[in-house]
């Protein structure tokens, strides 16, 4: 796979010089992060944002290791030759008229599938928006949109695709909430050829990757993915679609995935280890907090610290439908957190701090409590709930990272209030390292699948 993601030269196939075509925003795409030579093809073009363009693959004077697809379906086969004869390893197909559309675009995928196949080249998609890496800065899509140039951030998290526009919708939800940063997004469409598996395989040994998510309609090599997520200490997360039968049907006339049984994706991909989300808003939320999450003692309960005896009441029952154990304090810590609390108030777990906060202010007693909770070895985890309102301050968001980090206990963040106070607090939450959610269940949900992760690994001898 290395020769997708590190190329020696690019072919950019139905590159255009008009600003409403796809083909103008592939080439713009490739030209502003690729490093390497460039070649874009249209017999109607000689130049395209300043670079020389060429009217066949033939007329390319150099040979190149990837050309990206973008002209009509039916070409596909002539193209495939051509490419043979410039030393192509692989091309990434973003055209659409493949198997998805009926029985003669199958046979044509089928057709061209082979046809590379006898050439030594790989093909990536089709009907696919192609990858991008934000280490190399390859962005090698026509996405119509310039945020990745400014809030793109090298980092952990790497996400295979099959659905094109959603991954393209994942990609601008990711960069415009903040708090994650990439290492590599993968938009596989059909995958006529190359599949999931082989990119999971190749993420796994990717030291840019550390936590993988995954929408998928379909698995290749079943067996072997569920391999590759049981043998590795990265985190996998799957939302697995088609699911119901009328999930399933859709699947079909999308990318032409066959689905399988939920019963029996739940089943393995639990014994696999791997994490399962439900939407794909859970599936970001988990990939998010498992980035930043890089322990999880696995032995004791969690602490829940709110400032409402209602939303930690709220919490309780979650953490039991969860089969999670609310940790079992210490005298000691107990007696450390009367400390900041009135006299008049002996506290209970959950705790409720809001008579605190009243007596002693919100920062302090915040953190003192959060202090106590991390040195008590009956808590393995910390739900954090907060309010966002007048001119709360966040410097103590940030010292419970620093305490998160010192003491390898997983943290969340869940807060209400007014919304311009509380995107400050979460962007200091995220900045510490703490993932912030939006839902109490979702805090707790993500704690079961991090406490369930890590315990399967620790038994297993991978962490």
């Amino acid at each position: 796979m290395d020769y997708f993601f590190h190329p020696r030269g690019v072919a950019v196939i139905g590159a255009s010089d008009n600003m409403q075509k796809g083909g103008f925003h592939l080439i713009r795409n490739v030209l502003d992060g690729y490093g390497g030579k460039v070649y874009p093809v249209n017999p109607r073009c000689r130049e395209i944002l300043g670079v020389p363009c060429y009217p066949d693959i033939a007329s390319i004077p150099d040979n190149f290791e990837v050309a990206i697809y973008f002209i009509p379906a039916q070409l596909l086969p002539d193209t495939i030759r051509q490419c043979a004869r410039k030393g192509v390893k692989g091309i990434i197909i973003e055209s659409a008229g493949f198997s998805e559309v009926g029985p003669e675009g199958v046979l044509l995928q089928r057709e061209s599938v082979e046809l590379a196949g006898s050439l030594g080249i790989r093909l990536w998609g089709p009907n696919c928006m192609g990858y991008l890496d934000a280490y190399t800065r390859n962005v090698f899509s026509f996405m119509y949109v310039d945020h990745w140039k400014t809030l793109m951030k090298p980092g952990p998290v790497s996400l295979i695709v099959q659905s094109g526009m959603l991954s393209a919708g994942f990609l601008m939800m990711i960069l415009e909430k903040g708090g994650m940063s990439m290492s590599k997004v993968c938009s596989i469409g059909n995958k006529c050829d190359v599949h999931e598996t082989e990119l999971l395989e190749y993420l796994i040994a990717d030291e840019q990757t550390g936590v993988v998510g995954c929408y998928l309609e379909s698995v290749m090599d079943g067996r072997k993915f569920l391999d590759l997520a049981r043998s590795t200490a990265k985190p996998i997360v799957v939302l697995k679609s088609g699911r119901s039968p009328l999930g399933s049907r859709a699947a079909m006339s999308h990318t032409a995935s066959l689905s399988g049984s939920a019963a029996i994706y739940a089943g393995v991909f639990r014994q696999a280890g791997i994490v399962p989300a439900y939407d794909v808003h859970e599936l970001m939320d988990y990939v998010r907090g498992f980035s930043m999450t890089p322990a999880c003692p696995s032995q004791g309960g969690t602490a829940v610290v709110t400032f409402s005896g209602g939303a930690g009441i709220v919490t309780a029952d979650l953490l039991y439908d969860h089969r999670l154990t609310m940790a079992d304090l210490g005298v000691e810590t107990m007696g450390r957190i009367q400390e900041v609390f009135p006299r008049w108030m002996k506290p209970s777990h959950p705790l409720d701090l809001w008579p605190a906060v009243e007596a002693n202010g919100l920062e302090h007693v915040y953190l003192s409590v959060v202090e106590s909770l991390m040195e008590d070895p009956g808590v393995d985890s910390i739900l954090v709930e907060t309010v966002g309102w007048g001119d709360n301050p966040t410097g103590y968001i940030t010292r419970i990272g620093e305490l998160k980090n010192s003491y390898g206990k997983p943290v969340v963040l869940w807060m209400v209030g007014g919304s311009e106070v509380s995107d400050g607090i979460r962007r200091a939450a995220e900045s510490a390292g703490i993932p912030s959610f939006t839902e109490i269940n979702r805090c707790v949900s993500f704690i079961a699948g991090v406490k369930r992760h890590f315990y399967k690994k620790r038994r297993i001898g991978l962490i």
